[in-house]
């Protein structure tokens, strides 16, 4: 699937509950010689790179989450190619193989044969994730920071809501004609989605703050059922987590407090 002049995308083969579809695999330049998220370290996803891209130069990553980068490994492997992004945080959930040759800085500017590409750091749902600016033409390389029709959890360590939050402001600066996420199709409204997932999580704050007031404490398990109550049941162990950093972030602005696995309102 092409978007744009010198893009196109290849499906992982690795589609689920967590992935939709699959995670988007970006081929970047005409012919391509680099590589968006390269998904998972899957055989024939890693030949399908390869067949694509046979001079291939460099491998970029928005973050180290086991469906987005572990493939990078064996193509540097495999093709000498450099790897761009920021080391795995060490919480048990991230692609620890994946080892940067080069850190990208706010805005700093790597090539892609003929194109561009803008670093913008967008911590929140992985402190190292990065949304990559396509220059001169305005899509946006979304990884997991703004997904399709969905929000995506913030995993508590190394999740963030305030930053996850401070960075969607952030990316409204930038001149976005399209969203190209890590999941699911492109988005062709990017500062209307913007708007739309900073909504969906300040009505969601809402929630857990009037779920605290009706009650004296409650444990996160307590609070999971009142505040996602609009989320299928199979859904809540991935709810809990966002749950807690929507805790968490209250308790850093000074309107929930905890004693020890037990919430309540300040």
């Amino acid at each position: 699937m092409f978007v744009a002049p010198g893009v196109a995308c290849l499906l992982a083969p690795n589609a689920s509950m967590m992935t939709g579809p699959g995670t988007n695999t970006w081929l970047l330049g005409d012919p391509p010689v680099a590589v968006l998220d390269p998904g998972p370290d899957i055989p024939s996803h890693v030949e399908a790179i390869l067949a694509a891209a046979p001079g291939l130069e460099t491998v970029f990553v928005t973050h180290t989450h086991p469906d987005h980068s572990p493939a990078a490994a064996t193509l540097k492997a495999r093709s000498g190619a450099r790897l761009v992004g920021r080391p795995a945080p060490r919480d048990g959930r991230q692609d620890e193989r994946f080892v940067p040759d080069a850190i990208p800085a706010r805005d700093e500017i790597f090539a892609a044969g003929k194109l561009r590409l803008r670093a913008i750091d967008t911590p929140g749902h992985a402190s190292n994730h990065v949304c990559w600016l396509l220059e001169g033409d305005g899509l946006l390389f979304s990884g997991d920071h703004i997904l399709e029709g969905v929000t995506p959890v913030i995993p508590v360590p190394d999740g963030d809501l305030a930053a996850y939050l401070e960075a969607l402001e952030r990316l409204k600066r930038y001149p976005l004609r399209a969203i190209a996420p890590g999941h699911g199709r492109v988005i062709a409204e990017p500062l209307r989605e913007i708007d739309r997932v900073i909504a969906h999580r300040l009505a969601r704050e809402a929630k857990v703050v009037a779920a605290l007031g009706t009650r004296d404490s409650a444990t996160l398990d307590e609070l999971l059922a009142q505040v996602y109550s609009d989320v299928p049941a199979d859904r809540h162990f991935l709810a809990r987590l966002s749950l807690e950093a929507h805790l968490i972030k209250l308790e850093r602005d000074g309107r929930a407090a905890r004693d020890g696995i037990v919430w309540h309102a300040r």
